[in-house]
């Protein structure tokens, strides 16, 4: 009978009904042929396996490889102790601890990393120590003064060693380096006893004019209500959508929940003595702000003035070492963005890779002279109260690199080549892409306790070749502004961004009496009476983005992407200076005058929004509240109307995002690492 198998089959018949028949035929040569084929190719693929896996691959021989596998088995304890996630899950649990522990399990095949092992090890031997200390928690780390990387190598005791395979010790040791090194009084607020002079006085700091003391409760009122918006709908998120009432997804540090507006607006509610907002924003910082698990391009001059001039500056003020610590942590992950052949950085940097690059439209692959040149007071303090010398290496070396270069006219382009070390098309501009360069230069020196001559050198002669070639002045009006240059052509263009300059014209006068400082403090009122004219001149009285000057109009814009106001602070940054300079009323006048004007078209019930039209009555709102509002707007109107002892700019700097840093060697909040 025929058979549909792949072999025959034979049957016996009884009765005509077929019977089983255990009887076979023997197989035909094809037939073994297949069969024996078939067991090759299974003993082929388990052998295979078997020898190309990576514990079991070598040079030392199959029974070296035996041997391992008896090793390997013989030290899996911890392994054991970190249970494999179940599947789609990123997390797994130490028992105990309570602490979450993140796997990569799709880049890597085995789960428990060497890493995972390390923290592991790291809190049991954190536990048997703080087992002596009944006073604290579980897994809080201990005070530890000045750990250095020889004192930890050998902590890792025998007993855990034995956990682990010995090429693994090595990695153990240095993850616990990583954790206990320089880590002096973590997590633990250590607020000095006893206020010095210099401390500021956060829960006074009041005016006795009762009209600037009302106008100051105003303004923290403000800050309240943009701070609980923005915890209500936005917790954890960079920015605010007040009108949407959501987190801003496409903010400059893209979709990442980084807290932007926390670590931003934190040291503003220190200074307005709002302790409990202080408080929320702490501790979401110390238990969710790192950057290990993140895999996203961050500007290193956005990160660096916001995060580490934020952390620095709670650091001053508070005295806790977290802030220091995360402050580290951040400027870190920005380094590798310097590896370029001239060490000026690039402008972008993948915090998980290292990978950096620059933006493509800036000028066939420059960087940008106000983000590298806006670097040095954050790095060189940093370097200061860690110990660790790199930071300011890195920006004293962009230093000498744009000291030694030809510059044309005496001026700085905005754009530098990174590679080639040549200077980009021929842009100049006090404004956007320029501005803070300058800054950097007079505040530099200021931090240093005016020690720093080289950099006041060179604002010096900076600031001259500015006021030479690219100061005007308009001609019905006689407003004074500076233009920007390009290819040796003035363009009558203002940015808002370059109001800032009134007040640093003022602080480089005053900070240096000379032969230059009358003119300069002249010209500083000239350029921030010009800046309160682009806004009196505006239907909603707040100021555009850029402005222009030409034969038929002064102070106003003329594109419609010149028109919008997104809630920026740099002409209420010249007014606070200039009002503790000169203490003409003008200055908080104009200020209280931006105040009604913020509250009237900005404000909604969700926070505060930029508009898009300052000409329109009633203008299109853009539905953002920037963290820089919270960090420089509403600090620099507090302190307008506060006293001048409340940050005193005797004893503190501020940063380009108005976060006040101590002045080396005067103020004693300076802390630097002994």
């Amino acid at each position: 009978m025929a058979s549909t198998g792949i072999l025959p089959t034979y049957q016996r018949f009884v009765n005509g009904v077929p019977v089983p028949s255990f009887s076979r035929r023997s197989f035909r040569p094809r037939e073994k042929y297949l069969i024996l084929l078939v067991f090759l190719t299974f003993g082929v693929v388990c052998f295979g396996t078997f020898f190309f896996l990576p514990e079991f691959r070598g040079s030392s021989g199959t029974v070296n490889s035996v041997y391992n596998v008896y090793k390997h088995m013989q030290k899996a304890g911890p392994d054991l102790l970190i249970p494999v996630p179940p599947h789609g899950h990123d997390f797994s649990e130490i028992p105990g601890g309570g602490k979450l522990i993140r796997h990569d399990d799709l880049d890597h095949p085995d789960p428990h990393k060497i890493e995972d092992k390390a923290k592991l090890l790291a809190k049991i031997e954190e536990d048997v120590e703080l087992d002596k200390i009944k006073s604290q928690k579980v897994l809080e780390r201990p005070e530890i003064m000045g750990i250095s990387k020889k004192h930890t190598v050998g902590s890792v005791s025998e007993s855990l060693k034995s956990l682990l395979p010995p090429q693994s010790v090595d990695a153990v040791e240095e993850n616990l380096v990583d954790n206990l090194n320089l880590e002096k009084q973590k997590n633990i607020v250590t607020i000095p006893p006893a206020p010095s002079d210099h401390f500021p006085d956060t829960h006074q700091g009041e005016d006795p004019d009762p009209i600037a003391q009302e106008r100051r409760l105003k303004v923290k009122e403000m800050m309240k209500h943009a701070w609980d918006n923005y915890v209500r709908y936005a917790w954890g998120k960079n920015e605010l959508r007040p009108l949407s009432r959501r987190g801003h997804s496409a903010s400059i540090f893209g979709s990442a929940s980084l807290g932007a507006t926390i670590v931003d607006g934190l040291d503003t509610l220190y200074i307005m003595g709002m302790e409990e907002e202080f408080n929320q924003g702490r501790e979401w910082i110390a238990n969710n702000l790192d950057l290990n698990n993140m895999n996203a391009d961050l500007s290193v001059f956005e990160t660096n003035i916001r995060f580490v001039g934020g952390l620095l500056s709670c650091y001053a003020l508070t005295g806790d070492v977290m802030f220091r610590d995360k402050a580290e942590h951040v400027a870190e992950k920005l380094l590798p963005a310097f590896k370029t052949p001239t060490g000026i950085p690039y402008a972008l940097v993948n915090v998980r890779t290292g990978a950096s690059k620059n933006y493509g439209w800036a000028s066939g692959g420059a960087s940008i002279l106000s983000e590298f040149g806006t670097l040095h007071l954050e790095f060189s303090y940093l370097s200061d109260v860690t110990g660790n010398p790199i930071y300011r290496q890195k920006v004293e070396h962009i230093r000498q690199v744009l000291r030694g270069m030809e510059k044309p006219r005496g001026l700085y382009p905005n754009y530098l080549n990174p590679k080639t070390g040549k200077w980009g098309q021929n842009h100049m501009s006090i404004g956007a892409l320029g501005d803070s360069f300058y800054e950097y230069l007079l505040k530099a020196w200021l931090q240093s306790g005016k020690e720093d001559q080289e950099a006041r050198e060179m604002y010096d002669e900076a600031l001259a070749r500015l006021i030479q070639h690219m100061l005007q002045v308009s001609q019905r009006s006689k407003l004074m502004y500076f233009s920007d240059m390009k290819f040796d052509r003035l363009e009558h263009k203002m940015d808002h961004l370059a109001c800032f300059s009134g007040g640093l014209l003022g602080l480089g006068a005053h900070s240096l009496k000379n032969e230059v400082s009358e003119r300069y403090m002249d010209i500083a009122k000239g350029i921030t009476n010009t800046c309160h004219e682009s806004y009196d001149r505006s239907a909603t009285k707040l100021g555009p983005e850029s402005f222009r000057f030409t034969e038929a109009l002064e102070a106003k814009a003329m594109k419609t992407n010149e028109k919008y106001y997104i809630l920026r602070p740099e002409v209420i940054e010249s007014y606070l200076v200039m009002w503790r300079l000169t203490k003409d009323q003008k200055y908080r006048d104009w200020g209280w005058e931006a105040v009604e004007a913020i509250e009237k078209h900005c404000r909604v019930s969700g926070g505060y929004s930029g508009i898009k039209n300052v000409y329109l009555e009633d203008p299109q709102k853009d539905d953002v509240q920037q963290s820089f509002f919270l960090a420089e707007t509403l600090k620099y109107l507090y302190l307008l109307f506060s006293d001048d002892s409340l940050i005193s700019f005797d004893d503190w700097v501020f940063n380009t995002e108005a976060h006040p840093l101590p002045i080396k060697g005067i103020n004693p909040l300076y802390r630097e690492f002994v």
